[in-house]
């Protein structure tokens, strides 16, 4: 485990939730923080931080009302 872990209390959606744990068992992660870490280093590194933060994003306005593993695996092909 690279780095020193400082715990840290976020407020997301339930749906974020099990996002973070469908992606730590896909991927064999541990657990759901690990699959948080792994999403901030890539925001950290590689994202497009004018496309990410400036381009609005409300998944949970429209009909579905969130993430879903569903939708997820649907979009995979």
């Amino acid at each position: 485990m690279a780095g020193k872990k400082i715990s840290v209390e976020f407020d997301v959606q339930e749906d974020l939730v099990k996002m973070l744990e469908y992606a730590s068992d896909k991927y064999r992660l541990g657990d759901k923080s690990k699959a948080l870490r792994c999403i901030l280093d890539y925001v950290a590194t590689d994202a497009d931080w004018e496309e990410m933060f400036k381009q609005i994003r409300c998944i949970r306005c429209g009909p579905d009302g969130g993430w879903s593993q569903e939708t997820h695996e649907a979009k995979q092909g």
